[in-house]
Protein backbone atom coordinates (compact mmCIF):
# COMPACT_ATOMS: atom_id res chain seq x y z
CA UNK A 1 0.00 0.00 0.00
CA UNK A 2 0.76 3.37 -0.77
CA UNK A 3 -0.54 6.49 0.72
CA UNK A 4 -2.71 8.54 -1.82
CA UNK A 5 0.11 11.26 -1.45
CA UNK A 6 3.09 9.96 -0.44
CA UNK A 7 5.59 11.49 2.21
CA UNK A 8 8.28 12.98 -0.64
CA UNK A 9 5.24 14.16 -2.61
CA UNK A 10 4.12 16.22 0.56
CA UNK A 11 7.74 17.35 1.90
CA UNK A 12 8.57 18.04 -1.79
CA UNK A 13 5.29 20.31 -2.28
CA UNK A 14 6.08 22.82 0.55
CA UNK A 15 4.86 21.31 4.02
CA UNK A 16 5.76 24.75 6.25
CA UNK A 17 5.28 24.30 9.99
CA UNK A 18 4.83 27.73 11.64
CA UNK A 19 6.60 28.44 15.22
CA UNK A 20 4.69 26.22 18.46
CA UNK A 21 3.42 27.78 21.01
CA UNK A 22 4.08 27.88 24.62
CA UNK A 23 0.38 27.23 26.27
CA UNK A 24 0.22 23.60 25.93
CA UNK A 25 1.54 22.36 29.39
CA UNK A 26 -1.70 22.02 31.19
CA UNK A 27 -3.59 19.11 29.60
CA UNK A 28 -5.26 16.71 31.82
CA UNK A 29 -4.07 13.37 29.85
CA UNK A 30 -0.94 12.43 28.29
CA UNK A 31 -2.49 11.97 25.00
CA UNK A 32 -4.78 15.45 24.86
CA UNK A 33 -1.10 17.05 25.83
CA UNK A 34 0.06 15.67 23.22
CA UNK A 35 -2.37 16.46 20.61
CA UNK A 36 -2.74 20.11 21.69
CA UNK A 37 1.02 19.83 20.77
CA UNK A 38 0.29 17.95 17.45
CA UNK A 39 -2.02 20.01 16.40
CA UNK A 40 -0.36 23.09 16.36
CA UNK A 41 2.09 21.90 14.00
CA UNK A 42 -0.02 20.22 11.98
CA UNK A 43 -2.31 23.62 11.69
CA UNK A 44 0.25 25.57 11.27
CA UNK A 45 1.33 23.63 8.23
CA UNK A 46 -2.21 23.81 7.08
CA UNK A 47 -2.10 26.98 4.66
CA UNK A 48 1.47 25.53 2.45
CA UNK A 49 -0.40 22.76 1.67
CA UNK A 50 -4.10 23.22 2.67
CA UNK A 51 -5.24 20.47 -0.01
CA UNK A 52 -3.42 17.67 2.13
CA UNK A 53 -3.86 19.33 5.50
CA UNK A 54 -7.85 19.04 4.91
CA UNK A 55 -6.97 15.36 4.40
CA UNK A 56 -5.23 14.90 7.28
CA UNK A 57 -7.92 16.42 9.85
CA UNK A 58 -7.16 20.10 10.11
CA UNK A 59 -10.26 22.01 9.67
CA UNK A 60 -10.64 25.23 8.18
CA UNK A 61 -8.47 24.97 5.51
CA UNK A 62 -10.77 23.67 2.81
CA UNK A 63 -10.76 26.38 0.66
CA UNK A 64 -7.22 27.41 0.22
CA UNK A 65 -4.78 26.26 -2.43
CA UNK A 66 -1.35 25.69 -2.26
CA UNK A 67 1.29 28.80 -1.72
CA UNK A 68 3.60 28.38 -4.34
CA UNK A 69 5.16 32.47 -3.94
CA UNK A 70 8.84 32.41 -4.01
CA UNK A 71 11.69 31.52 -1.49
CA UNK A 72 9.29 28.59 0.09
CA UNK A 73 12.38 26.42 0.67
CA UNK A 74 14.19 29.24 2.53
CA UNK A 75 11.09 29.75 4.30
CA UNK A 76 10.73 25.93 5.02
CA UNK A 77 14.06 26.14 6.69
CA UNK A 78 13.26 28.72 9.41
CA UNK A 79 10.38 27.67 10.20
CA UNK A 80 11.42 24.25 10.75
CA UNK A 81 14.38 25.21 12.39
CA UNK A 82 11.90 27.34 14.77
CA UNK A 83 9.65 24.63 15.59
CA UNK A 84 12.51 22.55 16.80
CA UNK A 85 13.69 25.09 19.53
CA UNK A 86 10.07 25.29 20.38
CA UNK A 87 9.60 21.30 20.66
CA UNK A 88 12.90 21.21 22.58
CA UNK A 89 12.36 23.57 25.22
CA UNK A 90 9.01 21.32 25.77
CA UNK A 91 10.37 18.53 25.72
CA UNK A 92 12.76 19.68 28.29
CA UNK A 93 9.45 20.40 30.92
CA UNK A 94 7.89 17.41 30.12
CA UNK A 95 8.01 14.31 32.72
CA UNK A 96 5.49 11.92 31.32
CA UNK A 97 7.97 9.56 29.17
CA UNK A 98 5.19 8.65 26.50
CA UNK A 99 4.85 12.69 25.73
CA UNK A 100 7.86 12.66 25.23
CA UNK A 101 8.14 10.18 23.15
CA UNK A 102 5.63 11.97 21.05
CA UNK A 103 7.45 15.07 21.31
CA UNK A 104 10.28 13.32 19.81
CA UNK A 105 9.07 11.85 17.01
CA UNK A 106 7.92 15.27 15.88
CA UNK A 107 11.14 16.74 16.40
CA UNK A 108 12.40 14.02 14.21
CA UNK A 109 9.85 14.66 11.84
CA UNK A 110 10.83 18.60 11.49
CA UNK A 111 14.88 17.62 11.69
CA UNK A 112 14.46 15.33 8.25
CA UNK A 113 12.13 17.68 6.87
CA UNK A 114 15.11 20.33 6.96
CA UNK A 115 17.46 17.78 6.21
CA UNK A 116 15.37 17.17 3.11
CA UNK A 117 14.95 20.67 2.21
CA UNK A 118 18.50 21.48 2.42
CA UNK A 119 19.17 18.68 0.17
CA UNK A 120 16.55 19.49 -2.35
CA UNK A 121 17.55 23.05 -2.60
CA UNK A 122 20.80 22.50 -3.22
CA UNK A 123 20.91 20.04 -5.49
CA UNK A 124 17.32 19.49 -7.54
CA UNK A 125 15.81 21.76 -10.05
CA UNK A 126 11.87 21.82 -8.88
CA UNK A 127 9.64 19.77 -10.29
CA UNK A 128 6.21 18.47 -9.70
CA UNK A 129 3.33 17.18 -12.01
CA UNK A 130 0.35 19.76 -11.39
CA UNK A 131 -2.37 17.80 -12.83
CA UNK A 132 -1.41 14.95 -10.70
CA UNK A 133 -1.54 17.13 -7.54
CA UNK A 134 -4.63 19.01 -8.48
CA UNK A 135 -6.48 16.04 -8.98
CA UNK A 136 -5.31 14.32 -5.64
CA UNK A 137 -6.42 17.36 -3.61
CA UNK A 138 -10.12 17.27 -5.09
CA UNK A 139 -10.45 13.82 -5.11
CA UNK A 140 -10.17 13.62 -0.98
CA UNK A 141 -12.56 16.57 -0.85
CA UNK A 142 -15.10 15.66 -2.76
CA UNK A 143 -14.91 11.72 -1.78
CA UNK A 144 -18.11 10.36 -1.06
CA UNK A 145 -17.65 9.97 2.71
CA UNK A 146 -17.02 13.68 3.12
CA UNK A 147 -19.76 15.52 4.02
CA UNK A 148 -21.63 17.97 1.32
CA UNK A 149 -20.42 21.70 3.21
CA UNK A 150 -17.23 20.44 3.27
CA UNK A 151 -17.64 19.58 -0.87
CA UNK A 152 -18.90 23.07 -1.34
CA UNK A 153 -15.01 24.70 -0.17
CA UNK A 154 -14.20 22.82 -3.87
CA UNK A 155 -15.65 26.24 -5.63
CA UNK A 156 -13.71 28.32 -3.74
CA UNK A 157 -11.06 26.32 -4.58
CA UNK A 158 -11.74 26.26 -8.13
CA UNK A 159 -11.26 30.03 -8.71
CA UNK A 160 -8.19 30.73 -6.42
CA UNK A 161 -6.68 28.00 -9.09
CA UNK A 162 -7.67 29.78 -11.97
CA UNK A 163 -6.75 33.60 -10.26
CA UNK A 164 -10.46 34.50 -10.71
CA UNK A 165 -10.53 34.99 -6.76
CA UNK A 166 -9.30 38.30 -5.81
CA UNK A 167 -5.41 38.87 -5.20
CA UNK A 168 -4.69 35.35 -6.45
CA UNK A 169 -2.66 34.38 -9.64
CA UNK A 170 -3.34 31.08 -11.92
CA UNK A 171 -1.88 28.44 -9.89
CA UNK A 172 -0.17 27.18 -13.72
CA UNK A 173 1.20 30.14 -13.67
CA UNK A 174 3.03 29.89 -10.32
CA UNK A 175 4.12 26.46 -10.90
CA UNK A 176 5.91 27.32 -13.86
CA UNK A 177 7.45 30.18 -11.89
CA UNK A 178 8.88 27.91 -9.55
CA UNK A 179 9.79 25.21 -11.55
CA UNK A 180 11.62 27.44 -14.12
CA UNK A 181 13.48 30.10 -12.21
CA UNK A 182 16.63 27.76 -11.77
CA UNK A 183 16.75 26.53 -15.00
CA UNK A 184 20.79 27.51 -15.28
CA UNK A 185 21.80 26.75 -11.60
CA UNK A 186 23.51 23.31 -12.67
CA UNK A 187 20.94 21.10 -11.08
CA UNK A 188 19.83 17.69 -11.18
CA UNK A 189 17.16 17.21 -13.33
CA UNK A 190 14.00 15.18 -13.14
CA UNK A 191 14.70 11.98 -15.01
CA UNK A 192 13.35 11.90 -18.71
CA UNK A 193 10.97 8.62 -18.41
CA UNK A 194 9.28 10.69 -15.15
CA UNK A 195 8.66 13.25 -17.27
CA UNK A 196 7.32 11.50 -20.31
CA UNK A 197 4.87 9.31 -18.07
CA UNK A 198 3.47 12.55 -16.31
CA UNK A 199 2.84 14.16 -19.69
CA UNK A 200 1.40 10.70 -21.15
CA UNK A 201 -0.82 10.45 -17.86
CA UNK A 202 -1.54 14.04 -17.87
CA UNK A 203 -5.17 14.24 -20.02
CA UNK A 204 -6.28 11.11 -17.27
CA UNK A 205 -6.26 13.27 -14.36
CA UNK A 206 -7.57 16.51 -16.06
CA UNK A 207 -10.30 14.69 -17.57
CA UNK A 208 -10.73 13.04 -14.33
CA UNK A 209 -11.56 16.53 -12.20
CA UNK A 210 -15.16 16.53 -14.57
CA UNK A 211 -15.95 13.08 -13.44
CA UNK A 212 -15.11 14.28 -9.24
CA UNK A 213 -17.30 16.93 -9.45
CA UNK A 214 -20.39 15.15 -11.91
CA UNK A 215 -20.10 12.54 -9.33
CA UNK A 216 -21.66 15.62 -6.81
CA UNK A 217 -24.42 17.82 -5.76
CA UNK A 218 -22.65 20.68 -6.64
CA UNK A 219 -23.62 22.97 -8.80
CA UNK A 220 -22.51 26.46 -10.86
CA UNK A 221 -18.63 25.07 -11.53
CA UNK A 222 -18.69 24.00 -14.75
CA UNK A 223 -16.98 27.42 -15.91
CA UNK A 224 -14.15 27.92 -13.26
CA UNK A 225 -13.83 24.02 -13.91
CA UNK A 226 -13.28 24.20 -17.90
CA UNK A 227 -11.22 27.12 -17.63
CA UNK A 228 -9.21 25.30 -14.86
CA UNK A 229 -8.90 22.46 -17.88
CA UNK A 230 -7.46 24.85 -20.40
CA UNK A 231 -4.95 26.33 -17.99
CA UNK A 232 -3.60 22.93 -16.86
CA UNK A 233 -3.61 21.52 -20.26
CA UNK A 234 -1.68 24.71 -21.54
CA UNK A 235 0.67 23.88 -18.63
CA UNK A 236 1.09 20.48 -19.77
CA UNK A 237 2.08 21.42 -23.04
CA UNK A 238 4.74 23.88 -21.45
CA UNK A 239 6.10 20.81 -19.35
CA UNK A 240 6.46 19.17 -22.58
CA UNK A 241 7.97 21.70 -24.17
CA UNK A 242 10.93 23.36 -21.61
CA UNK A 243 11.18 20.20 -19.35
CA UNK A 244 11.62 16.87 -21.72
CA UNK A 245 14.19 18.48 -23.46
CA UNK A 246 16.01 19.28 -20.11
CA UNK A 247 15.31 15.87 -18.55
CA UNK A 248 18.08 13.39 -17.78
CA UNK A 249 18.88 10.13 -19.42
CA UNK A 250 20.07 8.35 -16.79
CA UNK A 251 17.85 7.05 -14.28
CA UNK A 252 20.39 6.74 -11.27
CA UNK A 253 19.94 9.06 -8.31
CA UNK A 254 23.43 10.29 -6.75
CA UNK A 255 23.88 7.80 -3.42
CA UNK A 256 23.23 11.40 -1.21
CA UNK A 257 19.79 11.70 -2.63
CA UNK A 258 19.05 7.94 -2.68
CA UNK A 259 19.88 8.04 1.05
CA UNK A 260 17.64 10.81 2.03
CA UNK A 261 15.33 9.01 0.13
CA UNK A 262 15.60 5.72 2.15
CA UNK A 263 15.68 7.93 5.75
CA UNK A 264 12.56 9.41 4.49
CA UNK A 265 10.91 6.33 4.15
CA UNK A 266 12.28 4.75 7.92
CA UNK A 267 15.09 2.79 6.42
CA UNK A 268 17.55 3.06 8.33
CA UNK A 269 20.31 0.66 6.38
CA UNK A 270 22.72 1.38 4.15
CA UNK A 271 22.56 0.31 0.12
CA UNK A 272 24.44 -2.24 0.54
CA UNK A 273 23.50 -3.65 3.69
CA UNK A 274 20.04 -3.97 2.39
CA UNK A 275 21.13 -5.56 -0.87
CA UNK A 276 22.53 -8.76 1.43
CA UNK A 277 19.16 -8.67 3.46
CA UNK A 278 17.30 -8.90 0.04
CA UNK A 279 19.71 -11.37 -1.98
CA UNK A 280 19.64 -14.18 1.05
CA UNK A 281 15.93 -13.54 1.81
CA UNK A 282 14.96 -13.80 -2.23
CA UNK A 283 16.79 -17.18 -2.99
CA UNK A 284 15.27 -18.80 0.69
CA UNK A 285 12.03 -17.91 -0.18
CA UNK A 286 12.12 -19.29 -3.54
CA UNK A 287 13.28 -22.49 -2.00
CA UNK A 288 9.78 -22.47 0.23
CA UNK A 289 8.27 -21.79 -3.04
CA UNK A 290 9.69 -24.75 -4.47
CA UNK A 291 8.81 -27.03 -2.35
CA UNK A 292 5.04 -25.91 -2.23
CA UNK A 293 4.31 -25.88 -5.94
CA UNK A 294 4.63 -29.60 -6.15
CA UNK A 295 1.93 -29.99 -3.04
CA UNK A 296 -0.42 -27.37 -5.06
CA UNK A 297 0.17 -28.50 -8.58
CA UNK A 298 -1.42 -32.46 -7.18
CA UNK A 299 -4.52 -30.50 -4.97
CA UNK A 300 -5.46 -28.79 -8.53
CA UNK A 301 -4.12 -31.78 -10.76
CA UNK A 302 -1.42 -29.45 -12.82
CA UNK A 303 0.88 -31.52 -14.40
CA UNK A 304 3.53 -29.06 -13.74
CA UNK A 305 4.93 -28.58 -10.70
CA UNK A 306 7.52 -26.08 -10.79
CA UNK A 307 6.60 -23.07 -9.09
CA UNK A 308 6.77 -20.20 -11.80
CA UNK A 309 4.54 -22.54 -13.98
CA UNK A 310 2.05 -23.64 -11.37
CA UNK A 311 1.54 -20.02 -10.34
CA UNK A 312 1.13 -19.52 -14.40
CA UNK A 313 -1.73 -21.73 -13.96
CA UNK A 314 -3.16 -19.92 -11.09
CA UNK A 315 -3.43 -16.72 -12.46
CA UNK A 316 -4.86 -18.02 -15.29
CA UNK A 317 -8.24 -18.33 -13.25
CA UNK A 318 -9.17 -14.44 -12.99
CA UNK A 319 -12.58 -12.69 -11.78
CA UNK A 320 -13.61 -9.63 -13.87
CA UNK A 321 -16.47 -6.79 -14.15
CA UNK A 322 -18.95 -6.73 -11.01
CA UNK A 323 -17.98 -10.38 -9.92
CA UNK A 324 -14.08 -9.54 -9.02
CA UNK A 325 -15.86 -7.09 -6.04
CA UNK A 326 -17.92 -9.36 -4.85
CA UNK A 327 -14.89 -12.61 -4.83
CA UNK A 328 -12.67 -9.78 -2.90
CA UNK A 329 -15.76 -9.21 -0.46
CA UNK A 330 -15.82 -13.05 0.12
CA UNK A 331 -12.25 -13.50 0.44
CA UNK A 332 -12.40 -11.05 3.12
CA UNK A 333 -14.91 -12.82 4.70
CA UNK A 334 -12.94 -15.48 5.28
CA UNK A 335 -10.12 -13.98 6.77
CA UNK A 336 -12.08 -12.73 9.03
CA UNK A 337 -13.16 -15.74 10.15
CA UNK A 338 -9.47 -17.16 10.55
CA UNK A 339 -8.38 -14.41 12.01
CA UNK A 340 -11.07 -15.23 14.98
CA UNK A 341 -11.00 -18.34 14.96
CA UNK A 342 -7.06 -19.36 15.23
CA UNK A 343 -6.77 -15.90 17.62
CA UNK A 344 -4.43 -13.92 16.00
CA UNK A 345 -6.40 -10.32 16.25
CA UNK A 346 -8.99 -8.82 17.91
CA UNK A 347 -11.40 -7.89 14.85
CA UNK A 348 -13.84 -4.96 14.81
CA UNK A 349 -17.19 -5.23 14.76
CA UNK A 350 -18.08 -4.06 10.89
CA UNK A 351 -16.54 -5.40 7.89
CA UNK A 352 -13.65 -3.94 6.27
CA UNK A 353 -14.60 -2.24 2.72
CA UNK A 354 -13.14 -2.37 -0.34
CA UNK A 355 -13.95 -0.80 -4.27
CA UNK A 356 -12.71 -0.78 -7.34
CA UNK A 357 -10.50 2.52 -8.59
CA UNK A 358 -11.41 4.87 -11.19
CA UNK A 359 -9.60 5.31 -14.18
CA UNK A 360 -7.85 8.62 -12.65
CA UNK A 361 -7.15 7.04 -9.20
CA UNK A 362 -5.51 4.09 -11.21
CA UNK A 363 -3.21 6.59 -12.90
CA UNK A 364 -2.54 8.38 -9.66
CA UNK A 365 -2.01 5.03 -7.92
CA UNK A 366 -1.30 1.96 -10.10
CA UNK A 367 -1.27 -0.44 -7.55
CA UNK A 368 -3.93 -1.88 -4.83
CA UNK A 369 -4.09 0.28 -1.76
CA UNK A 370 -5.63 1.67 1.04
CA UNK A 371 -7.21 5.06 0.74
CA UNK A 372 -6.86 6.34 4.29
CA UNK A 373 -9.44 8.89 5.92
CA UNK A 374 -8.68 11.98 7.95
CA UNK A 375 -7.12 10.61 11.04
CA UNK A 376 -7.46 13.97 12.99
CA UNK A 377 -11.03 15.01 13.64
CA UNK A 378 -12.57 12.44 12.09
CA UNK A 379 -16.40 12.42 11.91
CA UNK A 380 -17.02 8.26 10.80
CA UNK A 381 -15.19 8.13 7.88
CA UNK A 382 -13.72 4.79 7.18
CA UNK A 383 -10.68 3.25 5.58
CA UNK A 384 -11.38 1.65 2.25
CA UNK A 385 -8.89 -1.18 -0.03
CA UNK A 386 -8.81 -0.09 -3.95
CA UNK A 387 -8.58 -2.45 -6.02
CA UNK A 388 -6.76 -0.52 -9.65
CA UNK A 389 -9.05 -0.31 -12.24
CA UNK A 390 -9.26 -3.02 -14.62
CA UNK A 391 -10.53 -2.35 -17.80
CA UNK A 392 -11.76 -4.68 -20.73
CA UNK A 393 -9.89 -4.69 -23.90
CA UNK A 394 -11.32 -2.92 -26.91
CA UNK A 395 -12.04 -5.72 -28.55
CA UNK A 396 -14.40 -7.07 -25.22
CA UNK A 397 -11.64 -9.12 -23.66
CA UNK A 398 -9.81 -8.62 -20.40
CA UNK A 399 -6.05 -8.29 -19.87
CA UNK A 400 -4.20 -10.34 -18.17
CA UNK A 401 -4.12 -8.71 -14.14
CA UNK A 402 -2.38 -9.97 -11.19
CA UNK A 403 -4.96 -8.07 -9.19
CA UNK A 404 -7.75 -10.40 -10.64
CA UNK A 405 -6.34 -13.52 -9.90
CA UNK A 406 -8.31 -15.46 -7.47
CA UNK A 407 -5.50 -17.16 -5.62
CA UNK A 408 -3.46 -13.80 -5.25
CA UNK A 409 -6.77 -12.02 -3.12
CA UNK A 410 -5.69 -13.92 -0.32
CA UNK A 411 -2.65 -12.36 0.08
CA UNK A 412 -3.53 -8.64 -1.26
CA UNK A 413 -6.71 -8.91 1.20
CA UNK A 414 -4.73 -9.96 4.07
CA UNK A 415 -2.29 -6.88 3.21
CA UNK A 416 -4.66 -4.18 2.60
CA UNK A 417 -7.46 -5.05 4.79
CA UNK A 418 -7.32 -7.50 7.67
CA UNK A 419 -5.47 -7.76 9.76
CA UNK A 420 -2.95 -5.84 7.41
CA UNK A 421 -3.46 -1.94 6.43
CA UNK A 422 -7.58 -1.55 7.20
CA UNK A 423 -6.26 -3.12 11.02
CA UNK A 424 -3.83 -0.37 11.71
CA UNK A 425 -5.87 2.57 10.79
CA UNK A 426 -9.40 1.46 12.29
CA UNK A 427 -7.65 0.48 15.55
CA UNK A 428 -6.21 4.11 15.70
CA UNK A 429 -9.43 6.06 14.80
CA UNK A 430 -11.22 4.11 17.29
CA UNK A 431 -8.40 3.78 19.79
CA UNK A 432 -6.95 7.12 20.87
CA UNK A 433 -4.09 6.92 19.23
CA UNK A 434 -2.23 10.74 19.59
CA UNK A 435 -1.72 12.64 16.74
CA UNK A 436 2.14 12.28 17.25
CA UNK A 437 1.68 8.13 16.61
CA UNK A 438 -1.27 8.28 13.91
CA UNK A 439 0.30 11.20 11.69
CA UNK A 440 4.12 12.48 12.47
CA UNK A 441 5.26 9.05 12.90
CA UNK A 442 3.87 7.54 9.52
CA UNK A 443 6.50 5.97 7.06
CA UNK A 444 6.71 2.73 4.99
CA UNK A 445 8.51 1.18 7.10
CA UNK A 446 6.24 1.21 10.09
CA UNK A 447 2.97 0.74 7.50
CA UNK A 448 4.28 -1.84 5.11
CA UNK A 449 6.00 -3.82 7.95
CA UNK A 450 2.92 -4.33 9.96
CA UNK A 451 1.20 -5.04 6.58
CA UNK A 452 3.72 -7.83 5.08
CA UNK A 453 3.81 -9.05 8.77
CA UNK A 454 -0.18 -9.55 8.39
CA UNK A 455 0.47 -11.50 4.99
CA UNK A 456 2.95 -13.82 6.89
CA UNK A 457 0.64 -14.44 9.89
CA UNK A 458 -2.20 -15.70 8.13
CA UNK A 459 -0.75 -17.55 5.72
CA UNK A 460 -0.61 -20.92 7.49
CA UNK A 461 -4.33 -20.58 7.51
CA UNK A 462 -4.53 -19.68 3.96
CA UNK A 463 -5.71 -22.46 1.37
CA UNK A 464 -2.28 -24.29 -0.42
CA UNK A 465 -3.05 -22.13 -3.84
CA UNK A 466 -3.28 -18.60 -1.41
CA UNK A 467 -0.36 -20.04 0.53
CA UNK A 468 1.74 -20.32 -2.47
CA UNK A 469 1.27 -16.49 -3.83
CA UNK A 470 1.17 -15.23 -0.41
CA UNK A 471 5.30 -16.51 -0.70
CA UNK A 472 5.14 -15.15 -4.20
CA UNK A 473 4.21 -11.65 -2.43
CA UNK A 474 6.88 -11.59 -0.11
CA UNK A 475 9.62 -12.72 -2.88
CA UNK A 476 8.58 -9.43 -4.39
CA UNK A 477 9.39 -7.47 -1.13
CA UNK A 478 12.98 -9.64 -1.51
CA UNK A 479 13.11 -8.42 -4.71
CA UNK A 480 12.68 -4.83 -3.72
CA UNK A 481 14.96 -4.39 -0.72
CA UNK A 482 17.48 -6.10 -2.95
CA UNK A 483 16.51 -4.44 -6.56
CA UNK A 484 15.60 -1.01 -5.62
CA UNK A 485 19.25 0.11 -4.32
CA UNK A 486 20.77 -1.92 -7.35
CA UNK A 487 19.04 -0.54 -10.04
CA UNK A 488 19.67 3.60 -8.25
CA UNK A 489 23.31 2.60 -7.56
CA UNK A 490 23.31 1.42 -11.02
CA UNK A 491 24.51 -1.69 -10.14
CA UNK A 492 21.47 -3.41 -12.28
CA UNK A 493 20.02 -2.80 -15.67
CA UNK A 494 16.12 -2.16 -15.97
CA UNK A 495 16.15 -5.30 -18.36
CA UNK A 496 17.49 -7.04 -15.72
CA UNK A 497 15.01 -6.10 -12.88
CA UNK A 498 12.02 -6.67 -15.48
CA UNK A 499 13.81 -10.31 -16.41
CA UNK A 500 13.67 -10.86 -12.44
CA UNK A 501 10.62 -9.76 -12.12
CA UNK A 502 8.49 -11.53 -14.93
CA UNK A 503 10.26 -14.83 -14.57
CA UNK A 504 11.32 -15.43 -10.99
CA UNK A 505 8.64 -13.53 -9.55
CA UNK A 506 6.38 -14.04 -12.20
CA UNK A 507 5.02 -10.56 -12.53
CA UNK A 508 2.71 -10.10 -15.14
CA UNK A 509 4.17 -7.11 -17.71
CA UNK A 510 2.27 -3.95 -16.74
CA UNK A 511 3.13 -5.14 -13.15
CA UNK A 512 6.74 -5.48 -13.86
CA UNK A 513 6.88 -1.90 -15.86
CA UNK A 514 4.91 -0.30 -12.82
CA UNK A 515 7.51 -2.03 -10.08
CA UNK A 516 10.72 -0.42 -12.50
CA UNK A 517 8.60 3.19 -12.52
CA UNK A 518 8.34 2.76 -8.89
CA UNK A 519 11.99 2.02 -8.30
CA UNK A 520 13.18 4.44 -10.65
CA UNK A 521 11.43 7.99 -10.32
CA UNK A 522 8.12 7.71 -8.75
CA UNK A 523 9.04 6.98 -5.46
CA UNK A 524 13.29 5.64 -5.08
CA UNK A 525 13.46 3.69 -1.77
CA UNK A 526 10.46 3.44 -0.89
CA UNK A 527 9.91 -0.44 -1.93
CA UNK A 528 12.26 -1.40 0.26
CA UNK A 529 10.86 -0.62 3.33
CA UNK A 530 7.98 -3.69 3.06
CA UNK A 531 11.14 -6.06 3.77
CA UNK A 532 12.84 -3.91 6.09
CA UNK A 533 9.64 -3.06 8.25
CA UNK A 534 8.89 -6.88 8.25
CA UNK A 535 11.94 -8.07 9.40
CA UNK A 536 11.92 -5.66 12.35
CA UNK A 537 8.47 -6.90 13.43
CA UNK A 538 9.76 -10.57 13.03
CA UNK A 539 12.43 -10.08 15.46
CA UNK A 540 10.53 -8.06 17.90
CA UNK A 541 8.49 -10.77 18.35
CA UNK A 542 10.78 -13.16 18.56
CA UNK A 543 12.38 -11.55 20.96
CA UNK A 544 8.88 -10.90 22.99
CA UNK A 545 8.46 -14.94 22.55
CA UNK A 546 11.90 -15.91 24.30
CA UNK A 547 11.29 -13.75 27.10
CA UNK A 548 7.34 -14.54 27.72
CA UNK A 549 7.89 -18.54 26.34
CA UNK A 550 4.08 -19.88 26.72
CA UNK A 551 2.65 -16.83 28.07
CA UNK A 552 2.71 -15.13 24.64
CA UNK A 553 -0.08 -15.14 23.15
CA UNK A 554 -0.85 -14.47 19.42
CA UNK A 555 -3.61 -11.98 19.80
CA UNK A 556 -2.50 -9.82 22.83
CA UNK A 557 0.59 -9.25 21.08
CA UNK A 558 -0.99 -7.86 18.13
CA UNK A 559 -3.61 -6.28 19.50
CA UNK A 560 -0.84 -4.43 21.30
CA UNK A 561 1.23 -3.57 18.01
CA UNK A 562 -1.78 -2.25 16.51
CA UNK A 563 -2.66 0.17 19.43
CA UNK A 564 0.61 1.82 19.60
CA UNK A 565 0.10 3.68 16.12
CA UNK A 566 2.86 4.17 14.14
CA UNK A 567 5.71 4.31 16.42
CA UNK A 568 9.30 3.90 15.25
CA UNK A 569 10.93 0.69 15.60
CA UNK A 570 13.22 2.18 18.33
CA UNK A 571 10.50 3.24 20.80
CA UNK A 572 8.43 0.24 20.07
CA UNK A 573 10.33 -1.71 20.94
CA UNK A 574 11.18 -0.09 24.35
CA UNK A 575 7.14 -0.46 24.32
CA UNK A 576 6.51 -3.79 23.92
CA UNK A 577 9.60 -5.00 26.61
CA UNK A 578 8.61 -2.31 28.91
CA UNK A 579 4.93 -2.10 28.43
CA UNK A 580 3.85 -5.55 27.24
CA UNK A 581 6.84 -8.53 27.94
CA UNK A 582 7.87 -6.85 31.78
CA UNK A 583 4.01 -6.95 33.47
CA UNK A 584 3.81 -10.22 32.07
CA UNK A 585 6.57 -11.52 33.39
CA UNK A 586 6.17 -9.62 36.85
CA UNK A 587 2.36 -11.15 36.95
CA UNK A 588 3.98 -14.48 36.36
CA UNK A 589 6.53 -14.28 38.88
CA UNK A 590 4.28 -12.82 41.59
CA UNK A 591 3.61 -15.67 43.75
CA UNK A 592 -0.67 -16.42 44.55
CA UNK A 593 -1.60 -16.75 47.94
CA UNK A 594 -3.10 -19.52 49.66
CA UNK A 595 -6.54 -19.30 50.07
Amino acid sequence: MDKNITKRLVTTLLLIPAVLGQTVLAKESWVERSDMIAYEVLESTAHFTPEFAGQTGVEGFDEEIFDLQPNRSERQIAIYRANIDSLESLLVKESDVRVRQDLQIIIKDQRNSVEATEIELARVLPYFNLPRLIFAGFNGLLDKQTPFERQRAALARLKKYTGQADGYTPISELARERMSERFDQGLIRPFKGEVEQDLKRSLVFINGLADLFAATELEGYEEDLSLLQDQLTSHTKWVEQEFLSRSREDAALPRELYELQLKNYGVDLSPEALIEIGRVAFMDIRNEMMALAPLVAAEKGYEVTDYRAVIKRLKEDQVFGKDLMTEYERVMEELDAIAAREGLVSLPEEPARVRMATPAESAQTPAAHLSIPRLVGNTGEFPEFIVPNIAQNADGTWPDNDYAGRAQMWTLAAHEARPGHEMQFTTMLKGGVSIARATFAFNSANVEGWALYAESIMKPHMPLEGQLMSLKARLLRAQRIWMDPMLNLGLATREEVKRLLMEEVVSSEASANNELDRYIFRIPGQATAYYYGYIMLQGLRADAEIKLADKFVDHEFHDFILAQGLLPPSILRQSVMDDFVAPRLESASTPVAPE
